[in-house]
């Protein structure tokens, strides 16, 4: 009987192989950190897939310095960016550019899938909390660590 070597591909991530972890400022959300420096070297981009049970989602927040972008692969969601406002479905695609407050709400009965885009990485950055009477920069989080 003879064994086979499976060799690890460089640049080929397999979403089973990667850990689940609960991003802090988001509630009923696990992230999985597809793309990034660990996973294949990446050093101005991170990929993340999320998924949102109803009503969970990133309460106000912003990211200094860093451009992100959602899509919704599966559910529906509810958007706040800056002063404006309005409902996803699958296929769609929403920008937050640097330093603007947003939301991201999970509103569909299943669980809200989305492939989420961060440039330069959040996890080298941190980010901002936003809340009725402060603001609070946050270097190291579970939301920018494993």
């Amino acid at each position: 009987m003879s064994t086979v070597t499976v060799k690890k591909q460089r640049y080929l991530i397999r979403q089973s192989d990667v850990s689940t972890y609960q991003p802090a400022n988001h509630n009923h959300t696990t992230n999985q950190r597809i793309i990034d420096a660990e996973t294949v070297g990446a050093k101005h981009m991170e990929v993340i897939i999320g998924v949102l049970d109803k009503q969970g989602g990133a309460t106000a927040h912003s990211h200094a310095g860093i451009e992100q972008t959602c899509h919704v692969l599966e559910g529906t969601a509810h958007v706040q960016v800056g002063d404006e406002s309005f409902d996803m479905v699958p296929g769609d695609t929403c920008f937050f550019p640097a330093n603007v407050i947003h939301t991201f709400t999970g509103t569909s009965e299943s669980p809200t899938r989305v492939l989420v885009i961060y440039s330069p990485p959040l996890s080298t950055q941190g980010h901002t909390n936003e809340t009725e009477t402060t603001k609070t920069k946050i270097i190291s989080c579970n939301f920018c660590t494993r």
